[in-house]
């Protein structure tokens, strides 16, 4: 599933329009697992707007489609960018419509189209494009900040924060918020804590969001397979899962910095802790919601 937060730009050049939207996708049930920009290529074909060819320009899936609607081909036409060869795919994007763009059409199927493209006029459009595809891959992005948790276990250079957390609709469970500084130090007024890990235990669609303030990718848990969602968290804690979770988060640096020697020693308290909260319920009040900007 493909949900958009409706943000859209157009841009035209005769017979083509060009849409910058940003979009979250669904990589399990009911959140985005992946986001960013896709850019559309598109115009009227028996009086319906169609795309021609579709650039993805997300944090995992970068790859472009021709004629993601045209009915005579058989399978989809996906190729994928090389992040490593081709680098920002905005970018890589912006190149190839100023220099392939009548070639790729042809590819695309609409070979009458291809000739009546001058790209010319459309290179003079694609400095405002890649501008605003860029400004929409950051304003648009959906992070959210959790609060820290009511019971706070240090760890070198991490913390583990623990909280119930009763939602407004009455779902809820425990929350386990993963912190470090990421500048300055604790107890100093200029100290930056942020939430590098979140995973929500939550009863209905427990979840987990790697660096949510950051990327925010989020994955649901099968709870068919994970029945118990505390427990696995647990285990991975314990088979030493946390730095290269941490990593794919955003943060090296903290994972490169990880004590594993304070780690051993808080794991066994933090979660015979969490098994404790856990066991009392939620709390009577709904907790204070995360903030999503």
């Amino acid at each position: 599933m493909v949900t958009s937060n409706q943000v859209t730009n157009q841009f035209f050049v005769k017979p083509l329009t060009f849409t910058v939207k940003h979009e979250s996708w669904d990589g399990n049930i009911q959140d985005h697992a992946d986001q960013g920009v896709c850019i559309l290529v598109s115009t009227k074909i028996g009086g319906n707007d169609t795309v021609l060819i579709r650039f993805n320009c997300f944090d995992f899936e970068k790859s472009y489609i021709y004629g993601p609607e045209n009915d005579e081909f058989e399978s989809i036409q996906l190729y994928r960018m090389d992040p490593v060869v081709d680098g920002n795919p905005i970018n890589w994007t912006i190149g190839v419509l100023r220099t392939m763009l009548p070639d790729m059409l042809v590819k695309a199927g609409y070979p009458k189209i291809a000739a009546e493209v001058n790209l010319n006029l459309v290179s003079e459009i694609l400095s405002d494009l890649s501008i605003t595809a860029t400004q929409l891959a950051i304003t648009a992005r959906n992070t959210v900040k959790h609060g820290r948790g009511t019971d706070i276990f240090e760890a070198g250079n991490i913390r583990f924060g623990l909280e119930m957390r009763r939602q407004q609709d009455g779902n809820g469970g425990l929350a386990i918020h993963v912190l470090t500084d990421l500048s300055g130090a604790p107890g100093k007024s200029y100290a930056d804590e942020v939430e590098i890990l979140a995973f929500d235990c939550f009863k209905d669609g427990p979840h987990y969001h790697y660096g949510p303030r950051n990327k925010n990718h989020q994955i649901y848990w099968d709870t068919t397979l994970t029945p118990n969602p505390l427990d696995w968290v647990l285990r991975q804690l314990s088979n030493r899962m946390l730095g290269p979770m941490i990593e794919r988060a955003g943060y090296p640096g903290v994972a490169a910095d990880l004590d594993q020697n304070a780690l051993d020693e808080v794991l066994p308290k933090m979660m015979k802790r969490a098994k404790e909260m856990e066991s009392m319920g939620l709390p009577l009040e709904a907790t204070p919601p995360g903030t999503t900007v």
